[in-house]
């Protein structure tokens, strides 16, 4: 599992919610650079930041982060396959 990659659908629920970055850091007590760095990939967010996440956008952990067996390099998860 060394070579497997966050798959991140953060931006994806926010946006399905109708909140933007700066609702989400305030309800999360995070700055709205953390939500965007966390969206883009360049952070990896701890444990705590995702449950967070998770019970603002009232879903899940595992509906906005999982292991990507596809590897660091493809979108496949979030481009269907």
């Amino acid at each position: 599992m060394d070579d497997a990659a966050l798959y991140n659908r953060l931006k994806a629920v926010r946006a399905q919610r109708g909140l933007t970055q700066a609702d989400l850091a305030e309800a999360v007590g995070v700055s709205r650079k953390t939500i965007n760095t966390v969206e883009n990939r360049v952070f990896i967010p701890s444990t705590i930041l995702a449950l967070k996440l998770a019970q603002a956008l009232d879903c899940p952990v595992s509906e906005l982060f999982a292991l990507d067996p596809f590897g660091p390099d493809t979108d496949s998860a979030e481009n269907g396959g």
